[in-house]
């Protein structure tokens, strides 16, 4: 079984705008609609678990309505952190499989990264989409001086994340640490080896003003 939880709990506020910004309009619909069709795209018996702050269901629920958006979905309230809305997600989901994890505020992800992540975690037990920077790489040391590292020794980690669901539940279980920026840093904090693939460049993270009008313009 083939399951994905969609984590959305933005406020916009690098945005510039009130409405959270999984709820701004692109291209007359709003982004997080675009991300859930990406998945349903890739596999109409996909399981999608939707993870939203509490307070936004009944947004949702209008904006649902207002865009005839009828594609099946089980609503999850988020926690205080990313990593505890991931965990609500998680409990929701029964039964073995693959679990893919992925920002709602992704609508460029490629049907081809999903194909992916999907096909390498059911082969290695996990998969996660990277993309080498184009330009040059420097680290800030400790003196709060900087020096140049070799860029083909860094990626740049995109979403979704792909687990085995038993093993990234178990994960899960560890207490939360602030050192976990993803879902791959839980589980390699469980001794996980993770397993990178290829990732679509445009699949960026919608956060700024920028960043929605390159999605306005690819998103057609």
């Amino acid at each position: 079984m083939e399951s994905v939880i969609i984590v959305a709990g933005g406020s916009g506020t690098r945005m510039g705008a009130s409405t959270p910004k999984q709820f701004l309009l692109l291209n007359g619909k709003p982004i997080l609609m675009h991300t859930i069709e990406q998945f349903y795209a890739y596999n109409q018996q996909i399981s999608i678990v939707l993870v939203l702050p509490k307070n936004q269901f009944s947004n949702w629920e209008s904006l649902c309505e207002e865009h005839c958006f009828k594609i099946k979905h089980t609503t999850v309230a988020g926690g205080d952190a990313r990593f505890f809305s991931v965990k609500n997600g998680l409990d929701s989901i029964s039964g073995s499989g693959l679990v893919a994890i992925h920002d709602g505020v992704r609508p460029l992800v490629s049907l081809e990264t999903i194909s992916r992540c999907f096909t390498a975690a059911a082969q290695k037990g996990n998969a996660i989409p990277v993309i080498k920077p184009v330009e040059s790489v420097r680290l800030q040391t400790d003196n709060n001086q900087s020096q140049s590292i070799n860029r083909d020794h860094v990626w740049l980690v995109q979403t979704p994340q792909v687990f085995s669901t038993e093993l990234i539940k178990r994960c899960y279980q560890t207490p939360f640490s602030p050192l976990f920026t993803d879902d791959a840093s839980v589980a390699e904090h469980n001794g996980i080896t993770i397993n990178l693939v290829e990732g679509n460049r445009e699949n960026i993270k919608i956060t700024t003003p920028m960043d929605m009008a390159f999605a306005s313009a690819i998103k057609v």
